[in-house]
């Protein structure tokens, strides 16, 4: 339904701003990001906003004050063209007519929750129609506005929509990083080594400074990764983690940058990377070393301009994310090799951080198999409560080429496995050909009588090893 008393209040405050620009001899003119085009200001956009009303008159000057607020706007008078627009792109939120001259506007708003559920809707309807649009809220919109409205109205509802909206996503964020959190807060931390790779993680949090992790598969890279998100003021904001080896080439551009709709075969709609989705939190990238040249080129730029060209886009897109990577290769032999940019790892090797292998650090196996017992019970519904002192021994001596999460496999097919309220020798590293793999039988009944309590350091399982040898 077209409603024309809507348009002056708009139009009247609209000119004016743009006559007053050209009047200061300003370039007012902005890209799809909000960044101004000839100015020295560039400016994130702060939402991409679908408008839609068949009212083309109210439509236009939507658009353009919306724009010169920062918003990126698309519009749309019939329904099916707002159909079209939600299939090819995300858009943060939608400003939409009640009355339509081919469609309901409560039926449309359902069609286009199916292709977008979290997008809010903002309903503006006629003062004959505030009982439908109380009933459009019932149905899911976020709220509505009676025509005639003025710019602050529109623009205060817009802001607290996308900020209810951004509570939301961050709800269900940190209700996911919940369980997390309370594992990764208490870190297993007693032998020196690891002490000293928490205090730098305590040291370097604060900071924007990109972080490079360096240690072998299982050590807890990613756990280090969330630690110092979780301990830094982006803590609130997102933390985005891909494994860079993961995918092919052509997947992994479009998958750190976005694409948009068309940019290749398959490519249905435009997609937000996650750089995008990273804005003003932390990306992690494991296992950089193996990412093909040409992403390390693109990422190259996107760490020192801060900005980046989604897949078949012209439009730069600004992002502000802190970067982490990490790798279990020596980044500089393939340097030197010539598979790894050497502008790019400098770029990335501002504060190095190693993290020691579980056989450099065994002080910290009986405490971490008690952590993961208690979770594993608990998950498994078991009353497991502890590991034998000949089990111990066995997980103590043996050399964790896993690392960390062989450990924790080791002790959930044992936690899976055993009747008894103990993890016993027989139940762990079944397996494995080290000095862990002596039998009962094998043992002198003298270290039997030794071994009547919790062993706390490699070095006490290392002297009761020499004891049995020697009394053989």
């Amino acid at each position: 339904m077209t409603d024309s008393t809507n348009s002056a209040d708009w139009r009247s405050e609209a000119v004016p701003n743009e006559t007053s620009g050209r009047a200061a001899g300003k370039d007012r003119r902005t890209d799809s990001n909000g960044a101004t085009v000839g100015g020295k200001v560039r400016q994130m956009s702060t939402g991409k906003l679908l408008v839609v009303d068949d009212d083309n008159n109210l439509v236009e000057l939507v658009r353009v004050k919306l724009q010169s607020a920062g918003y990126e706007v698309a519009t749309a008078s019939k329904a099916e063209d707002a159909i079209e627009a939600a299939k090819g792109a995300v858009f943060d939120l939608c400003i939409l007519d009640l009355r339509l001259a081919d469609r309901s506007g409560i039926s449309l708003m359902r069609e286009l929750h199916s292709i977008n559920p979290d997008m809010p809707v903002i309903i503006l309807t006629g003062y004959g129609s505030v009982e439908s649009a109380v009933e459009a809220m019932q149905e899911g919109a976020y709220n509505y506005l009676t025509k005639p409205f003025n710019t602050q109205e529109l623009l205060l509802q817009i802001k607290r929509a996308l900020e209810n909206r951004r509570l939301n996503s961050e709800i269900q964020r940190l209700r996911g990083l919940l369980e997390e959190q309370f594992d990764f807060t208490n870190i297993v931390a007693r032998s020196d080594k690891m002490r000293s790779v928490l205090d730098i993680v305590s040291r370097i949090a604060n900071t924007e400074s990109t972080v490079y992790l360096h240690g072998e598969s299982g050590t807890g890279k990613e756990i280090i990764a969330k630690a110092i998100h979780l301990a830094s003021p982006r803590r609130d904001n997102p933390f985005v983690a891909i494994n860079c080896a993961a995918l092919p080439e052509t997947l992994l551009e479009s998958e750190l940058f976005g694409h948009e709709k068309g940019a290749f075969t398959g490519a249905n709609r435009s997609t937000k990377g996650l750089f995008s989705q990273a804005h003003e939190g932390t990306i992690f990238l494991d296992e950089i070393g193996d990412m093909p040249p040409s992403i390390q080129a693109k990422l190259l730029r996107a760490l020192q301009e801060r900005q980046f060209y989604p897949v078949g886009s012209e439009k730069p897109v600004f992002v502000d994310v802190r970067i982490i990577v990490a790798t279990n290769k020596q980044l500089e032999d393939e340097v030197a090799k010539g598979a790894f940019r050497q502008d790019l790892f400098y770029r990335l090797h501002v504060i190095p951080i190693h993290l020691p292998p579980l056989r450099e650090r065994k002080e910290d196996i009986p405490h971490l198999a008690d952590r993961f017992l208690k979770k594993l019970s608990q998950q498994m519904k078991k009353d497991v409560k502890g590991v034998t002192p000949q089990a111990m021994q066995k997980l103590m001596l043996y050399d964790w080429p896993g690392n960390v999460r062989e450990l924790e496999n080791t002790l959930e097919y044992a936690v899976a496995m055993t009747r008894q309220d103990m993890i016993t020798e027989d139940s762990v590293l079944q397996t494995k050909n080290s000095l862990a793999s002596a039998n009962q039988e094998d043992l002198n009944p003298q270290m039997n009588i030794a071994l009547k309590g919790p062993l706390k350091s490699y070095k006490e399982a290392k002297t009761l090893r020499r004891q049995s040898e020697r009394s053989r």
